[in-house]
């Protein structure tokens, strides 16, 4: 049985610095599920759960070995349901870390068999997140090299003031 890895994320919109994470652990896994999943600590999004899922299909659709999928409970619980070994988080900065620390072991606490594998992030994407990007957006900035080609006409089409 090959190795199965979960890449949760809220994705609200899909960044390149996202997108890096997905195709660099695509390389090193078997399969690879990409969940968009609820953060309850923000605030419902700018775009819906199936839009987001339609997003990140379309940016993937050359990695046959990734498959997109929606949550709304536990990770602990869902890398537990799919057979999957670990869990694959970008890291941006030193102050992600901080808070995935303390995720990744209240999840080992819940699921002890579930791994929690830090990825960082290209330099040249370090900036990047998903918030600055609609802001940027918003304001009427170009966002083009901050979010995949193939949904940045939908970004920019849902907040842009133009």
């Amino acid at each position: 049985m090959g190795k199965t890895v979960v890449c949760p994320g809220s994705f609200d919109p899909l960044t390149i610095g996202h997108l890096d994470i997905i195709t660099r652990s695509s390389k090193l896994f078997d399969k690879v599920i990409v969940v968009v999943m609820r953060n309850f600590n923000k605030d419902v999004g700018s775009f819906t759960t199936e839009e987001r899922v339609e997003f990140i299909k379309r940016c993937t659709k050359d990695l046959p070995n990734v498959s997109v999928d929606t949550y709304a409970g536990l990770l602990a619980d869902y890398v537990r349901e799919k057979g999957a070994s670990a869990v694959v988080k970008g890291l941006r900065a030193i102050s992600d870390y901080d808070d995935e620390f303390r995720q990744a072991l209240t999840n080992q606490r819940l699921n002890p068999e579930m791994e929690t594998i830090f990825m960082v992030s290209n330099a040249e994407h370090m900036f990047l997140s998903s918030s600055v990007v609609k802001e940027v957006c918003r304001l009427g900035g170009d966002i083009t090299q901050f979010v995949p080609e193939e949904i940045c006409g939908d970004i920019i089409k849902r907040l842009s003031r133009k």
